[in-house]
């Protein structure tokens, strides 16, 4: 429990409530109505593992933080305080104040904005961390994040709308606000709304607007949708902005006010329309995801043309089949897998507790992932080993040990449903409404046309000289392997089409993250463009070709080369272009650009520079 002084001044205590019983979203302020009963009341939170119950009224009612924009002076004072409370490293800020501005001298505005933690009704946080480290509580509606259960995969940061999850890259963990619970046990407000010097941040139960406030409006500009989360936050702003404010940080989002009155991020071209490369900015912290979607949509499409075509009764491919080689393809399918387990491990701040990446099966789309893969892997090598026996090199070596065909055939089909289900859930772990650009369709049609290109690709460099060498039809499997080719490339291109459509006229985020993909990384984008028509053209060519000579399989050999960039590239600019529904930061804090800078020109090493290097 916190210590209360004896010469704590009035306002730093919380005051008794005149709420509704329900709040904006029509759902009870009283959160043991909101579980039928189910959880009691009077539990003991065991903040700091301590025991006990304070003498809080209130402790099971929703609590919001109450921000009046008007008053706040960009002080600071409430970060301090928060960082203060939590013992935080210069590089994390539980609470951060930034602004947003317009207009023209001598009637130019600024706003400032300090946001933290919302506690929300719909925590998507909680719904997304694959270890359960989220929970939100009956008491004052908090949701509180351990630390110590978190590994560090960072997938909260990325659904969350208002950057309220901190990942520490030193720590390997991710912190946030835990609504200063042991200073309400004993009726007193958070630490940040208790240093606030100009009374703009105040506290308490959901909905009961504060005293002198008349305003409780869920949005001000540069806020995301409310509707993604239901935040427990309430705005006041009396003072009229300008129809379209800029933000002072780096991310290229400016604000224009609508017909409704609603500010709505639109792109700011700060930064000009000059077409550049940019190609050493495709590396970003995001590479093991580059290589682990890569790789296990890779093998997942090898799976699936070779063991469906042999069932399926496709000439070639039984012929590979019955091959020596049909084992150490599904060797290299297995292998992929495993490669993309390993990468999606080495990704984490906490590699060796991947293990907890499947607490949260009800919930979050990263453990489905997670273990729709691990269960292909599996039964793909079980199917492996089940056609081992019938290899002609393992035979002479061994000698015969008979025939698994069913058991083959049970754990090929299993592998592909697990691999399906690794698929669909790859694919729903990016339809993040906080990440508007990912949030589309063509995410799937990418990671589809991806898993029947790159796996034909497998397939050929290893079926078409195998049945070569054989005599049996090398041929007829290269022109399987192409039809694979293109359509798994004009899907990713159809995809690309609508999705470009859509961010042009989306007015939100994607449209920024589309307009740095035509700008800083527009001769990038532009070439992996050229590249996926030109693989389309080369694959319909091969599918014409008559035999299977020297020019054929140059072209061949060229081809898989040119898929092999195209998704590299492609897949990198998956990762670097997204712009999130964050916060407006501030000129130095929380600013993307700065932070860039000091890491180039040396401040970074400076620990009370805020900044530090990307490590994980």
């Amino acid at each position: 429990m916190w210590k209360v002084r004896d010469d704590e001044p009035s306002y730093a205590f919380l005051k008794e409530p005149t709420a509704p019983e329900v709040n904006y979203y029509e759902a009870p302020i009283d959160l043991i109505a909101r579980t039928g009963g189910a959880l009691p009341a009077g539990r003991e939170m065991f903040i700091n593992e301590e025991p006990g119950v304070g003498n809080n009224p209130n402790r099971n009612k929703q609590h919001a933080f109450h921000f009046t924009a008007d008053n706040c002076i960009g002080c600071h004072a409430c970060e301090a305080a928060c960082s203060e409370k939590n013992d935080n490293p210069a590089h994390i800020s539980f609470r951060s104040v930034g602004y947003v501005e317009g207009g023209t001298y001598p009637d130019f505005k600024r706003m400032n904005i300090s946001m933290a933690c919302n506690h929300c009704d719909d925590p998507v946080c909680l719904k997304g961390c694959p270890t359960r480290a989220y929970t939100k509580h009956v008491e004052y509606g908090a949701v509180l994040q351990d630390p110590e259960t978190c590994f560090g995969c960072g997938y909260c940061t990325w659904v969350c709308p208002y950057n309220a999850p901190q990942l520490d890259p030193i720590k390997g963990q991710v912190s946030k606000c835990n609504m200063c619970v042991d200073r309400l046990e004993v009726n007193l407000k958070p630490a940040c709304v208790s240093a606030c010097l100009g009374n703009a941040l105040n506290f308490g139960v959901v909905d009961d607007l504060p005293d002198n406030r008349e305003q409780g409006k869920l949005s001000i500009p540069g806020f995301p949708d409310p509707e993604i989360t239901h935040p427990n936050i309430r705005f006041q702003q009396i003072k009229n902005m300008p129809d379209e404010v800029t933000r002072p940080d780096g991310m290229e989002v400016k604000y224009h006010k609508g017909d409704d009155g609603q500010y709505r991020p639109v792109v700011d071209q700060k930064k000009g329309v000059d077409k550049k490369w940019s190609l050493g900015k495709l590396s970003s912290r995001e590479n093991p995801l580059v290589i682990f979607t890569l790789v296990s949509q890779t093998s997942l499409g090898a799976f699936l043309l070779s063991f469906l075509g042999a069932q399926f009764g496709i000439e070639s491919v039984v012929a590979l089949r019955e091959s020596v080689m049909y084992v150490p393809l599904m060797a290299v399918t297995v292998a992929l897998a495993g490669l993309g387990m390993l990468m999606s491990a080495t990704h984490l701040g906490k590699p060796w507790r991947f293990y907890r990446g499947f607490n949260n099966l009800r919930h979050s789309p990263v453990c489905r992932e997670g273990l729709g893969m691990l269960l292909y892997m599996v039964f793909a090598g079980v199917h492996l080993l089940a056609m081992l026996p019938e290899n002609a090199v393992f035979i002479s070596m061994l000698g015969e040990w008979g025939s698994f065909r069913t058991v083959a055939s049970v754990t090929g089909y299993l592998a592909l449903i697990a691999g399906a289900v690794g698929l669909y859930y790859m694919y729903r772990c990016y339809r993040i409404p906080a990440r508007p650009f990912w949030n589309h369709w063509q995410t799937g049609s990418a990671f589809l046309g991806t898993a029947l290109s790159m796996g034909s690709v497998v397939l050929a460099l290893i079926g078409v000289p195998t049945l070569m060498l054989i005599d049996a039809g090398g041929l007829a499997l290269l022109k399987l392997s192409m039809c694979g080719i293109i359509f798994g490339s004009a899907l990713e291109a159809v995809g690309l089409w609508w999705h470009a459509a859509a961010m042009n006229k989306g007015n939100n985020e994607g449209s920024v993250s589309h307009y740095i993909q035509s700008t800083l990384f527009g001769k990038s984008y532009a070439l992996r463009n050229v590249l996926l028509l030109a693989n389309l053209i080369l694959a319909s060519a091969l599918l014409s070709s008559a035999n299977l000579g020297a020019l054929t399989l140059l072209g061949g050999v060229v081809l898989c080369g040119s898929i092999l960039a195209t998704a590299i590239i492609g897949r990198c600019l998956f990762y670097v272009l997204v712009i999130p529904t964050t916060m407006p930061g501030a000129f130095f804090w929380k600013n993307k650009d700065f932070e860039e800078h000091a890491r180039d020109i040396g401040l970074a090493n400076m620990p009370q520079v805020g900044v530090v290097a990307h490590a994980h």
